[in-house]
């Protein structure tokens, strides 16, 4: 069934592998779906047409200037702006998912989101108009649209913009090489530590993992999200080996325990509690992690949406929600007050 965003599409081999089949064999997440002519991948945006891949390009389902803390990057130039874009789409079907209205409408069969058809030279232009030092790919899953965002992250460089995605981490290593020498930060979702939990939510936890390592000894800027959901990845001993494997990777990557609310096709359970996050961010720090935070509930945790020298204990960059009240934190990015390296991209 055609839609009207497939219009919106060019052909590209850049994450694509012809087979003698007749297949083409795509390479933008770790389903590495073998598309047949006429088919889709389970992303269902990207289709083998006229001999060729066929890959979203052209358009944004969404764009708004945020703060870099609502990404959320809390490791890069704090309060800076970000012009946020994103297109229509998933590689997986999180039951909780937050922006289901344009990660889901061609899964769910609802009217697709209206698209507004754009070019490179315009997303960068309104970015610098806008005054960002930022453009973050993010709403829906960044991998599945890779190929644009190489090309509007490639001109964003030539101004001296910083380029990020904010992405499920469901990977390859041919994604990741490919975004490389473009790209400068990496969020990912860390959604569960059970391979039977991420099976529910169309993917696997082999593949979360080796992205964010790939993405670690790639040198991309990373911060993982956890949204902590209540009865399904809330145990102490499941958010232990979360915070135990990334810590095992690197004690300086920031860890966001953020709170679930009811939505989408989730709503058969209660928001998160202030408690709960309090536990997380204290079994996080307890596991070697540096920078643990604790998101969507602004103000409930002292200290639990603030950077903290892990030197002299600093309170280095106070936040309040998405909002920077006081920024401690040197021009290079170290301790005001005992020159402590703060790691991150600033």
């Amino acid at each position: 069934m055609e839609h009207e965003i497939d219009r919106l599409t060019v052909t590209s081999t850049d994450l694509a592998v012809p087979r003698p089949s007749g297949k083409v064999q795509c390479a933008a997440c770790s389903h590495r779906c073998k598309v047949a002519p006429g088919k889709r991948g389970i992303c269902r945006v990207r289709f083998v047409a006229d001999g060729g891949l066929r890959v979203p390009w052209g358009y944004t389902g969404g764009v708004a200037v945020d703060p870099i803390e609502k990404k959320p990057f809390f490791h890069v130039r704090p309060g800076c702006g970000a012009l946020s874009f994103g297109m229509i789409g998933c590689d997986m079907h999180c039951a909780f998912c937050q922006n289901w209205l344009s990660a889901h409408a061609l899964r769910d069969g609802r009217p697709i989101p209206r698209v507004q058809p754009t070019s490179v030279e315009q997303l960068v232009s309104a970015a610098r108009a806008s005054g960002c030092e930022a453009l973050i790919s993010t709403y829906n899953e960044p991998l599945i649209s890779a190929e644009w965002a190489h090309a509007v992250f490639a001109r964003a460089k030539e101004h001296g913009l910083l380029t990020g995605l904010v992405s499920n981490g469901h990977g390859t290593p041919e994604v990741l090489d490919y975004l490389r020498p473009v790209t400068d930060l990496f969020k990912v979702d860390l959604k569960a530590f059970r391979e039977a939990s991420y099976r529910q939510l169309g993917g696997h936890l082999r593949a979360v993992t080796e992205t964010i390592a790939g993405i670690l000894e790639r040198g991309f800027w990373l911060e993982v999200v956890t949204l902590v959901v209540p009865e399904f990845n809330d145990s102490a001993e499941e958010l232990r080996d979360m915070a135990s494997f990334l810590a095992g990777l690197s004690r300086d990557i920031p860890w966001h325990v953020t709170a679930f609310h009811p939505d989408y096709q989730m709503t058969d359970r209660g928001r998160t509690p202030a408690a709960t996050l309090a536990r997380a961010r204290a079994i996080g720090l307890d596991q070697g992690l540096r920078f643990v935070y604790a998101g969507n509930l602004p103000g409930a945790l002292r200290h639990g949406e603030d950077t903290l020298c892990p030197g002299c204990g600093e309170v280095l960059v106070e936040r309040v929600g998405f909002t920077v009240t006081s920024n401690r934190l040197t021009v290079s990015g170290t301790c005001s007050r005992c020159g402590t390296e703060i790691p991150g991209a600033w």
